[in-house]
């Protein structure tokens, strides 16, 4: 029986059977034994290879026929297509950033929609890497198509009968979501695909990666890179962990069904998916992977930076076309200032509210500028800004009056003047103490902030004089309306604000001369730079007597002294607290009070204010920097300067009516004796004992009086003088007490 030929590829085994040679013929069948070894038999592999040679060629030339056609008609549809439009990756959040480009505050497009803009150089290198191994591992090879992985989601969809994978690129998917559409079809892959082809004729490689970076979904209102990463991290994303970046990653591929703050089940299957293709591209390492697998994921979104609120608002309101609005804040000193203002004005009364300004003396910029302690309170009107508001400045006017009378010749800083009581008119003023003492120089006059010597002094001057030349140096007052200034402007009898009274005292630093505050570093709305105007306050000579005075102005209880000239105000009636100090670099402005303008007993410019100023002006972080004499300046002493000024002369528009001496007694407390030790039961444990509260006495004064302990009121006004006081634990605490007229008296213990 004849044998069958193999069926495989492979050539058989020789047959075993002696009746069928190698050729597949018996021996007696023409061959002799001298003939040679007939041919291996026949195999089919040949003509198998022939014929799939000959198909190959076939269908390559089909393929070859129909490709020049199609791309001949591709290339046509792309030079006939319009140029693809990008102007909707310019619809984006407008942001405010400080000098250094630090994000203070953004805000949402006109939409509702958070979008950041970034490029590539300002996010994780990391992230880049991982993105483009995740999602388009040939991106910088291709021209915006990937044959490659089409070919290859081709094949799978054929094999899998359902979508593996992708064959988009991430220059396709710029263009879907440059031209979103809700179609899912071959056509309009075809349109992303020119238009791809489009944006890479355009475009280069990082400006394309960086219009995926700004326009990705990221779920819910959050869109592109920057955003997803200040909405779920709380950070840039110029560093990021593996876990993070892999998150990011993952998100846009399906936005709403990863979200980390809705489906966290499924937003840390899909990152760990991406840290699993990155450890296998060697991307990360293994123990980086099990590093990052174990980090923890997002619960929620946080709340977008919002520093500087009331600033950024105002300068977004005056430019809406600038996308990037450039200030001349610092990032991190108006941080550490708006958390010390809230940590100070939390413990005052809720609802009181601080205003704060930081000015670089030599250029008028503003470094740090807090408009109300808290932006989102509504007891304390937190969107008011208090800086722009106008109010009674108190004492604080004061210095401007010395130095008008120390130019014009009337006074030098050791001039004599009367500290009695008198009447200028039908007005009588007093001092804050209650108390008077007697003769004093102009210096000791104004370190104390003495009344009556300060109204003496603008009655020589002028109060229409200091008004216009206040004016004069930008400063908007508010004054009633067909009333000539009076003396009253001297104790705060007019309307300022902080903004204006801060650039009057940059005055005073800069020799005299002040300079327009500046908030933006953008240039004007009409292209030209303009030059910093400065405006006379005063000479050079006046104005340092004046910042030599006040630098020996006693300070606060959390300062040290001779380091930095200040003044302290308090309106009339406790409803405005203020203190503004400076050296030759700085000036640092601050403004307590409510922003009803309801009175608030106790607040005094020097215990609340003052505290606030020397530690804000701590958080500069450079020592003072002492304003240097001028050449010209008069050092003497009472007696030996020239005897014109020697005493004030009294050339005065109203008289002065000496008045016999009060005989009203000073305040004063007389328990607890200041330094006093009071054991209260704290020294064997940490608790308070059955003994009850502190005994408070106070003696002399006006009632009512009210007793403060650290600056915050512990007693309401009343018209005894006793009251008392639970303290909460040992430790130092100063006790104050204030009368109807806003005399002080203060001491400090020890509760143990």
């Amino acid at each position: 029986m004849p044998i069958s030929a193999p069926t495989g590829l492979e050539p058989a085994a020789p047959s075993p059977s002696p009746l069928v040679g190698e050729g597949g013929r018996s021996p007696g069948e023409g061959s002799t034994p001298s003939d040679p070894p007939a041919a291996a038999p026949h195999r089919p592999l040949r003509p198998i290879l022939r014929l799939l040679t000959r198909s190959t060629a076939a269908i390559l030339a089909l393929a070859l026929d129909a490709a020049i056609p199609a791309t001949f008609g591709l290339w046509l549809a792309v030079k006939d297509l319009k140029p693809v439009d990008v102007s909707p990756a310019d619809v984006r959040s407008v942001t405010v950033v400080d000098r250094n480009g630090r994000l203070l505050r953004p805000f949402t497009t006109s939409d509702g929609r958070w979008r950041l803009p970034v490029k590539v150089d300002e996010v994780d290198p990391a992230y880049v890497r991982m993105l483009l191994a995740y999602e388009d591992n040939r991106f910088r090879d291709h021209h915006g198509v990937d044959i490659f992985a089409s070919a290859r989601a081709a094949w799978q969809l054929i094999r899998e009968h359902r979508i593996v994978s992708g064959g988009s690129t991430i220059t396709m998917q710029v263009a879907r979501l440059l031209e979103p559409r809700d179609e899912r079809s071959f056509a309009a892959k075809a349109r992303q695909a020119i238009r791809a082809l489009q944006l890479e004729q355009r475009f280069s490689k990082d400006e394309i990666l960086s219009l995926y970076l700004s326009l990705a979904p990221f779920g819910g209102n959050v869109e592109g890179l920057r955003a997803a990463s200040l909405a779920y991290f709380g950070k840039e994303p110029r560093r990021l962990s593996p876990a993070e970046s892999a998150l990011l990653v993952a998100l846009p591929q399906s936005p709403e069904t990863r979200r980390p703050d809705r489906q966290n089940q499924a937003a840390l299957v899909s990152r760990n998916r991406v840290l699993e293709r990155a450890a296998e591209r060697h991307i990360l390492s293994r123990a980086e992977w099990a590093h990052a697998i174990a980090e923890p994921m997002p619960s929620g979104r946080l709340s977008f930076p919002n520093l500087a609120p009331h600033l950024s608002e105002e300068l977004v309101a005056e430019r809406p076309d600038l996308k990037i609005q450039r200030t001349t804040l610092d990032y991190r000193l108006q941080a550490t200032i708006e958390a010390m203002v809230r940590d100070r004005i939390s413990q005052l009364g809720s609802k009181l509210s601080a205003a704060v300004l930081i000015i670089d003396n030599f250029t008028g910029e503003v470094r740090a500028h807090v408009g109300g302690a808290d932006y989102f309170s509504v007891e304390r009107s937190g969107g008011v800004d208090l800086t722009r508001a106008f109010r009674s400045p108190g004492s604080a006017l004061k210095p401007f009056i010395y130095a008008l009378a120390f130019e014009n010749g009337q006074a030098h800083p050791e001039t004599s003047l009367e500290d009695r009581p008198a009447r200028f008119g039908a007005w009588a003023p007093e001092n804050f103490d209650q108390s008077f003492h007697g003769t004093v120089t102009a210096r000791y006059a104004l370190q104390q902030s003495l009344n009556v010597p300060a109204v003496e002094m603008l009655n020589a001057v002028g109060p229409a004089r200091l008004v216009a030349r206040l004016k004069g140096a930008g400063a908007e007052l508010q004054i009633p309306k067909d009333a000539a200034p009076g003396l009253a402007i001297g104790l705060g009898g007019l309307g300022i604000r902080l903004t204006d009274l801060a650039r009057l005292y940059t005055g005073l630093a800069r020799g005299g001369q002040t300079i327009a505050l500046k908030w933006r570093l953008d240039p004007p709305a009409t292209g030209k730079e303009e030059a910093a105007v400065e405006l006379r306050l005063t000479d050079p000579v006046s104005a340092w007597y004046v910042a030599d005075i006040l630098r020996g102005a006693p300070p606060p209880l959390n300062a040290l002294p001779d380091r930095l000239a200040y003044k302290t105000g308090t309106s009339y009636g406790y409803r405005d607290a203020w203190a503004v100090g400076f050296d030759r670099h700085w000036t640092v402005a601050v403004w307590v009070g409510r922003p009803d303008g309801q009175p608030m007993p106790g607040l005094v410019g020097r215990l609340v204010a003052a505290p606030i100023l020397f530690d804000a002006y701590q958080r500069i972080g450079t020592p003072p920097d002492i304003i240097p004499q001028p050449p010209n300046a008069l050092i003497a002493t009472t007696a030996t300067l020239p005897p014109p000024l020697r005493m004030l002369a009294r050339q005065t528009s109203i008289p002065r009516v000496t008045l016999a001496a009060t005989t009203q007694a000073p305040l004063q407390i007389s328990y607890p004796p200041d330094g006093a030790r009071i054991d209260l039961g704290l020294t064997a444990k940490n608790v308070l004992n059955d003994s009850g509260p502190l005994a408070l006495k106070a003696l002399g004064g006006v009632p009512p009086l009210t007793w403060m302990v650290d600056g915050v009121p512990v007693t309401r006004a009343d018209l005894r003088r006793t009251a008392s006081w639970q303290p909460d634990g040992a430790g130092f605490a100063r006790v104050s007490v204030v009368d109807a007229r806003g005399a002080v008296a203060s001491v400090r213990i020890r509760l143990e």
